[in-house]
């Protein structure tokens, strides 16, 4: 996946109220009761219908690391949908959305501003319409760099124009060479 959409996932993972299946075994059985059927489950794996089969029967216990992480993320990624859309629904109407970050970021401004990019850490609360659009966006199949683009408007209005009390000339802020990234709903 990606920074970003990892990010979301996770803000959104915290919201679960039950854990994740843990053992191989009950992953695979979960995806096949979601998939309806191992022939599907196998073919979104990239592994022998046979294979998934023996997974669900508890013949094979342990996968190979590759196998073990898309398991994994393909369990999350279904899990919990109905507690999933209440937290994105929560976050775009009511509550927002939390970036942490540690990143350099720089504007677009007027001459005679300083608009140098440096490396700052912000963590900032972005109102509910970005939490919305990042979610849409996610849902859409965005890719990292839209979604960025969506986060670095979010930091332009919020942090540094201060909605709308501040920097009303800025043109863009840059968000680039991201080392810390986190979302929390």
């Amino acid at each position: 996946m990606s920074l970003f959409g990892d990010g979301l996932e996770a803000a959104l993972q915290k919201a679960f109220t039950r854990p994740a299946p843990k053992s191989a075994g009950a992953q695979m059985r979960y995806l096949v009761k979601q998939l309806k059927g191992t022939k599907a489950v196998a073919q979104m794996l990239r592994i022998s219908q046979r294979t998934v089969e023996r997974y669900v029967k508890d013949q094979i216990k342990k996968p190979r690391p590759d196998l073990a992480a898309r398991l994994e993320r393909e369990v999350k990624k279904r899990w919990q949908p109905q507690i999933r859309a209440k937290a994105k629904e929560r976050a775009a109407t009511t509550g927002g959305i939390v970036i942490d970050t540690r990143a350099r970021m720089g504007y677009t401004a007027p001459i005679g501003s300083t608009d140098q990019d440096r490396i700052r850490h912000l963590t900032v609360a972005l109102p509910p319409q970005y939490a919305g659009r990042l979610f849409d966006a996610q849902d859409a199949g965005a890719t990292d760099q839209q979604l960025q683009e969506i986060a670095a408007e979010a930091l332009k209005e919020v942090y540094f124009q201060d909605s709308g009390r501040r920097a009303g000339s800025l043109e863009e802020v840059r968000f680039t060479d991201i080392e810390h990234l986190e979302f929390d709903l």
